[in-house]
């Protein structure tokens, strides 16, 4: 079974429907260029991104020269119980000027118009496996297809319009800017845009050429096709980001496409999609409705597990197409951006929407695509740096709650809930722990451990102690607000549950990598004796895991974030081997949340079947799998927030993922979270910590059969599963005891491609 996005009816394309139209686009991209292709058998349109087209530069200072003074009597206010006062003066000092940073902005569009007038037979598909967008239809008795997709090999998109049985077609091509060219006409034997981005951002071009048996005029601003069985649409973009020529680049992409030709330039793609794509495969038993339009099987309130699958699949191949070594990192909507102020400013929102991005990288075999993610700490470093000192006079490396594509650390927006969030590099920086946990790669860790080092450091000055131990101030719990006892509401706070647990995340993983490179310090020496005071999640009145240091209230108890849960995903430091106390705390806590509405924006329904799955609870994990395809996703698969968010797409895929495979602590158990609707299937290639693949089957609701591959020489732990044999003969075991199930564990150490299979 081929895995396909598939629609059978056109998307609107009228300004009057623009938005109905996109959320039926199907996505194609390269890591940098970004397309949605929508429209009609004689009327489509290719909607356009590159991941550098920004609005507005860099190098800004927008931290408020009141903010070093005032910082601190924030906290003594709210430490006073003066909430009111304490967000007042928040919201004078410590805002930045201006509040907002820069943003993500579209590159227009290309019209396609072909001759015809009525159609039958129309069918629009994204094959996951190839990446290839395919448009197909029957008119005048005659039928015709349409290939889209995005090269990174040869940096163009490519379209190919032909009639399959030889009858000739017309049509004209158009590039539709977003903004008013600077610059437009003939070049090199295409069409060329220039566009020069407002307030100080990027210059850009969008460059078309046409390769067909037919010909081709160009007049008018548009290129005319005429008397053609097959022509070939090739497209390219290029910002001054990159400080090169950008013209001479554009022109010479499209040239050399044009030499290597169209069927080369496809499988040359196919090939480099194939090497990402193929290293992780999923097949879930149930009832195979692959005819049927993908956005017909959504409208299903029970989907069923081979919609799962595709859900999976598809995940991957957003990340695939959105995030590649070299590219920009994936933003609030991966590269695919509609546009001209899009929400949030499509920029990287750090208090979890670009974390999350990044959640299936690991586990899918994916790590070499969280590079962008990585390098973008490189870039903010600087400017983190100088925000830490010219807004609270410390040392180290700070963000808060966004950044852009120039780095920018300074609070964003003028939103109490979140604007004032000291945490984003910190969150950050568990990346590199994760990256490393899935990858071994010493060198990477040596490459980061100075920035690492650099965001504790920042901590070590920003930490106050209160009543013996050492906690975060002013701060908030991401978007939340409680009822103090005095009746006020309140954002912003001192220390929320989850400061401490990602302070507590760096701190560990600075320590542990800062032993193990030898690079131990002064910092290393201070981080020992300030981790014994920071605090561990506590039980507040109604059992769950308190969000505040105090037990607050919540003014929406079924709020979109779960921030105290971050210790039980993406964190392991709530777990049933580690805190078992405090896992039933951890259930409720998300009960809670759900039971008053939460779960009803399609990433914070992500985050919950990762929650669900870390509490060994197949059932519901699947229950809000779901619940993200019915509720939660638009008729192109896309997530929907409500707008589009890519982030739900992301953690959704690495929620099933994880509900298959968890391998946190160095424990590696397969099948976790296995839900009853979903009795048999096997997957490959899945990642555990530590560098090892795993391919695993079960039936009945059983494992059955499991193979780990060691892909370095390593240690790790595996739980045995009731009723089946470990066969260890590549390497070396030992009993280690048993997890809370009873079931054994066993030691294992392997060297670099030896095999631990298990078996029923």
């Amino acid at each position: 079974m081929t895995r396909r996005i598939f629609l059978s009816s056109p998307a609107p394309t009228g300004e009057e429907a623009f938005n109905e139209g996109w959320n039926q686009a199907l996505p194609i991209g390269n890591g940098s260029l970004g397309g949605m292709v929508y429209g009609d058998p004689f009327s489509d349109i290719i909607q356009l991104n590159e991941d550098t087209v920004w609005v507005g530069g860099g190098g800004r200072n927008r931290v408020n020269p009141k903010a070093i003074k005032s910082w601190k009597r924030c906290r003594e206010l709210l430490l006073e119980g003066r909430i009111k006062e304490a967000e007042a003066l928040c919201e004078s000092d410590l805002y930045a000027i201006p509040d907002q940073q820069r943003y993500y902005d579209t590159c227009g569009h290309i019209s396609l118009c072909f001759d015809g007038e009525e159609y039958k037979d129309y069918r629009r598909e994204l094959c996951l496996e190839t990446a290839v967008c395919k448009v197909s239809y029957t008119s005048g008795g005659n039928k015709f297809e349409r290939e889209y997709f995005a090269s990174a090999p040869d940096r163009v998109v490519a379209i190919r319009q032909r009639s399959i049985g030889g009858a000739a077609f017309g049509g004209r091509v158009k590039i539709c800017p977003a903004r008013e060219p600077e610059d437009e006409g003939v070049c090199a034997g295409g069409l060329f845009a220039t566009v020069q981005e407002p307030e100080g951002g990027c210059k850009y071009t969008v460059m078309v050429s046409c390769d067909c048996d037919g010909c081709v005029i160009f007049e008018d601003g548009e290129f005319k096709i005429y008397d053609s069985t097959e022509a070939v649409i090739w497209i390219t973009i290029r910002s001054s980001f990159f400080g090169d020529d950008v013209d001479s680049w554009c022109e010479n992409a499209l040239e050399s496409a044009s030499e290597l030709g169209y069927e080369a330039v496809k499988a040359r793609h196919i090939d480099d999609y194939k090497s990402y794509f193929d290293r992780v495969y999923l097949e879930l038993c149930g009832e195979d409705r692959s005819g049927t339009p993908t956005n017909e099987r959504l409208k299903s309130a029970e989907s069923g597990p081979k919609l799962a699958e595709l859900y999976f699949d598809y995940g991957r191949y957003l990340l695939i197409s959105s995030s590649r070594p070299g590219t920009r990192p994936a933003n609030l909507q991966g590269i695919w951006n509609k546009d001209k102020t899009p929400p949030w400013g499509s920029k990287y929102t750090i208090n979890i929407n670009a974390e999350m991005n990044y959640w299936p990288a690991g586990v899918c075999a994916l790590s070499d695509l969280e590079a962008p993610l990585l390098e973008h700490l490189k870039t903010m470093l600087p400017y983190g740096k100088k925000v830490a000192k010219d807004m609270y006079g410390l040392e180290g490396f700070c963000a808060h709650h966004n950044t852009d594509i120039f780095g920018d650390c300074a609070p964003q927006d003028q939103w109490m809930p979140a604007t004032v969030w000291p945490m984003g590099a910190a969150w950050l920086c568990t990346h590199i722990k994760s990256h490393y946990e899935f990858t071994g790669d010493v060198e990477f860790l040596r490459e980061y451990i100075g920035i690492l080092k650099e965001a504790c450091r920042f901590f070590t000055g920003y930490l106050f102690e209160r009543e013996g131990k050492l906690i975060t101030g002013p701060s908030t719990s991401p978007e939340n607000t409680y009822i103090h006892p005095s009746g006020e509401r309140g954002s912003l706070c001192v220390g929320p549950t989850m400061d401490s647990m990602i302070v507590r995340e760096i701190f560990e993983s600075c320590i542990e990598y800062s032993k193990l490179l030898g690079e131990e310090d002064d910092l290393t020496a201070e981080l020992e004796k300030m981790l014994p005071k920071l605090p561990r999640p506590s039980v507040g009145k109604y059992g769950q895991i308190k969000e505040w240091a105090e037990d607050y209230d919540e003014v929406e108890p079924g709020h979109r974030h779960i921030s105290h849960l971050w210790g039980l995903y993406p964190s392991d430091q709530l777990s049933y081997e580690k805190t078992p106390e405090l896992m039933g705390a951890a259930r409720v806590t998300l009960e809670r949340r759900l039971l008053n509405g939460g779960g009803h924006t399609g990433w914070s329904r992500a985050w919950i079947i990762n929650m669900w799955a870390r509490l060994r609870d197949g059932d519901k994990a699947c229950e809000n799998v779901e619940a993200l395809l019915s509720r939660s996703t638009y008729p192109n698969f896309l997530d929907m927030h409500p707008p589009f968010q890519i982030d739900g797409n992301f953690g959704g895929t690495a929620g099933i993922a994880e509900m298959l495979i968890q391998s946190q602590g160095g424990v590696i158990t397969l099948l976790p979270a296995l839900p009853k609707k979903w009795p048999a299937g096997r997957a490959g290639g899945l990642r555990a910590r530590g560098n090892i693949s795993a391919d695993i089957e079960w039936r009945g609701g059983s494992l059955c059969f499991a193979r780990l591959t060691a892909n370095r020489d390593c240690e790790f732990k595996l739980v045995i599963p009731d009723g089946t044999r470990a066969e260890t003969a590549d390497c070396a075991a030992e009993p280690a005891g048993t997890d809370p199930q009873g079931r054994r564990i066993l030691k294992i150490k392997a060297k670099r491609g030896e095999k631990v299979e298990i078996r029923r």
